[in-house]
């Protein structure tokens, strides 16, 4: 909790450095493909670059694990008995489609798990924050309201990503006659789960730890359950960044 505070802070100010980009004309979002295809903006640097900054000021003998600068060796990773894991920029393609459907997400991880997470989402004016064991809220330009996972609904309320979409999530909502869909972008999907306004997640594409960190300890912390296949402890300790399938549930399933 002694670094919450700070690093809503520091999460606001990347997401202002993100709008700052993404309120001028496309063509000088400066889009190149990574390695793996995915896209990368002048947003996702200049996030990266005053996250790390702050976040060395603040705590200099915790190393940081970003998105940008994931090529540390699982040889000194697995040393590490407490980090920062960030993703700058969590939904790069929904920041090119200018849909607002994107995140800043900052997670303390400690034995492998998320201890605190921010997840600040700029363009929609809101906070998600959550330390282990103190809850989960929800920051606006209005007020700081705790939030949690709504009551077993009717009509099952699923998100799934708008722009990754799984060719098994079908099957898998066949247990649900009766669902609807809410497509969203980035970690928001975890959060709409968290304040109660969806019911389940499932993740049966690929994600990476950084992707999932903050909102996972936000999920968990508004009383959702988050369940990786194969994995029941140490999420955040391993030799992977690659998630395996995941299921964030507000509901028995």
């Amino acid at each position: 909790m002694q670094f919450l505070n700070s690093i809503i802070e520091i999460a606001e100010q990347a997401g202002q450095a993100i709008l700052d980009v993404y309120q001028q004309d496309s063509s000088n979002f400066n889009i190149t493909d990574k390695a793996d295809a995915s896209p990368l903006t002048a947003a996702d640097l200049a996030a990266h670059q005053l996250i790390v900054k702050a976040l060395t000021a603040l705590t200099p003998d915790t190393p940081i694990l970003s998105e940008e600068a994931a090529d540390i060796s699982w040889a000194i990773r697995q040393h590490w008995q407490r980090y920062w894991l960030v993703d700058p920029l969590d939904g790069t393609k929904e920041f090119i489609k200018r849909n607002g459907e994107f995140t800043v997400n900052i997670a303390l991880i400690e034995h492998g798990e998320p201890i605190l997470g921010v997840v600040h989402a700029p363009v929609l004016g809101k906070t998600y924050f959550a330390a282990k064991g103190q809850g989960a809220y929800l920051k606006t330009a209005a007020e700081i309201k705790p939030i949690q996972v709504s009551p077993t609904p009717e009509v099952v309320r699923v998100v799934g990503s708008r722009s990754h979409p799984s060719p098994d999530l079908a099957d898998y909502l066949t247990r649900f006659p009766q669902h609807e869909m809410v497509p969203v972008g980035s970690s928001l999907k975890f959060c709409l789960v968290a304040e109660g306004a969806a019911d389940i997640y499932p993740r049966f594409g690929p994600t990476m730890q950084w992707d999932t960190g903050a909102g996972h300890i936000v999920a968990t912390e508004a009383g959702a359950s988050v369940r990786f296949e194969g994995l029941a402890q140490a999420v955040y300790q391993r030799e992977s960044l690659l998630n395996p399938y995941f299921v964030v549930s507000a509901i028995d399933a």
